[in-house]
């Protein structure tokens, strides 16, 4: 045998300790937490107001009736097609885009089953990697952490556009439009279609025409990132405006939808991903580059996910009964926004507050800094991130008193962090 001194050195010796997560991070510490009165604001998953998961009625129901096909012997686990479920992914982008988009009638979409918002967006720096070489990709300032990491990886340069404004927790819309108009032509600009996260700041539709204007005016590449959709308003087609909107410019366009927040199949890693293109030629030569892609990096994607959302999108009952679920969340939210406003208001807690109902989705930009946050954690044992972003799924109504409380001591204690 060999003794543990005699062994050589690790090929991987050199391999650095990675940071980790900032969000995993924040439920590891929560966790390890043993007082009784905690609260976990970093989580980036609904919670019904007992702080527990929700698994929505529709999604068991539908998993109820593929049991019973798959005992019938109507569906089985064998490999799914490249690209995906075609009922899926073709429901999927009609949610999104709505039965009278032009470029789907007109067969101008390469759509293809996707691993979620991040396996969309990794396909997206694919297809920039290789067939857009030299186009850089604009990102919000600030944006969902993965957005930076996973572009380089395909060898895509991140750079950054004006987004949020500090001073008054909400868009810098005259920043933004400075910035796109300064962008090189074929530059890739990375939107938030609805419920922009961190911020919970979005533009206003009249913001949108602007911002499509602008980009379709300077010869932009637009790839809207949807994780929200119907989570955010609650009205499925009002979170859509925007895609559907750049969709009828007659340009080129990327779409990335999830179903993990408002099907609530985060584990499942269901998505699509869409190209629209110039023409349908074009896009049919796409898919057939975009499918080698997705055989050489995972083969082919899961089943039961796909299954599921197909079940509930391609079935007008199901729909209409899953829409009203996803509205009963937005509508938590919602309400969970308005309580904290009002215990801060009642408090007196330092600042103004308007932007915690102004804002929309499911976290909130509350302007804290890293000091105050620190506090929140450390005396009162509220787990956020750094950035003084809350999950507003993570509060329930008997929690809003205490964070306000917690909020304007640790605000009091350290005013000028």
């Amino acid at each position: 045998f060999f003794s543990t001194r005699s062994r050589t050195m690790s090929t991987f010796a050199a391999v650095q300790q990675a940071p980790v997560d900032a969000i995993l991070g924040v439920t590891i510490a929560f966790q390890k937490c043993t007082a009784e009165n905690k609260l976990n604001l970093g989580v980036g998953a609904y919670r019904d107001e007992n702080g527990k998961p929700w698994v929505l009625p529709t999604v068991k129901a539908a998993e109820q009736d593929l049991f019973a096909q798959q005992e019938a012997g109507k569906i089985n686990k064998e490999y799914l097609p490249i690209d995906g479920v075609p009922d899926f992914y073709n429901s999927a982008v009609k949610l999104m885009l709505g039965d009278d988009c032009t470029p789907l009638k007109e067969g101008r979409n390469c759509t293809v089953q996707c691993l979620s918002g991040t396996g969309g967006l990794r396909l997206g720096a694919a297809i920039m990697g290789r067939y857009m070489k030299g186009a850089d990709i604009y990102i919000p300032s600030p944006t969902w952490g993965n957005h930076k990491a996973i572009f380089p990886q395909e060898g895509v340069t991140v750079k950054e556009y004006t987004y949020y404004d500090p001073a008054t927790c909400g868009l810098n819309f005259d920043g933004m439009i400075k910035d796109l108009q300064a962008m090189p032509a074929k530059s890739v600009v990375l939107l938030h279609a609805c419920a922009h996260n961190p911020t919970g700041v979005d533009p206003t539709e009249e913001q949108w025409k602007e911002i499509a204007k602008v980009i379709k005016e300077k010869q932009l590449f637009p790839m809207l990132d949807s994780a929200y959709q119907g989570f955010a308003s609650g009205d499925f087609d009002k979170d859509a405006f925007a895609c559907r909107h750049f969709a009828e410019l007659g340009i080129e366009m990327m779409l990335i939808q999830s179903f993990a927040k408002n099907m609530g199949l985060y584990g499942e890693r269901c998505g699509a991903f869409t190209v629209i293109c110039a023409d349908a030629e074009t896009a049919n030569r796409l898919k057939s580059q975009l499918k080698i892609i997705i055989r050489t990096t995972y083969s082919s994607p899961p089943g039961y996910g796909a299954r599921i959302c197909s079940t509930i999108l391609n079935d007008p009952a199901r729909l209409s009964a899953w829409k009203a679920e996803v509205k009963s969340m937005a509508d938590r939210i919602i309400q969970m926004r308005k309580d904290l406003y009002d215990a801060l208001k009642a408090n007196g807690c330092p600042g103004t507050w308007e932007h915690v109902v102004n804002q929309i989705g499911m976290f909130t930009f509350t302007g804290m800094k890293p000091q105050q946050v620190s506090i929140l954690t450390d005396k009162f044992n509220v787990f956020l991130t750094k950035d003084g972003r809350i999950s507003m799924a993570g509060l329930n109504t008997a929690k809003c008193k205490y964070l306000a409380d917690a909020m304007k001591a640790a605000i009091t204690e350290s005013p000028d962090a």
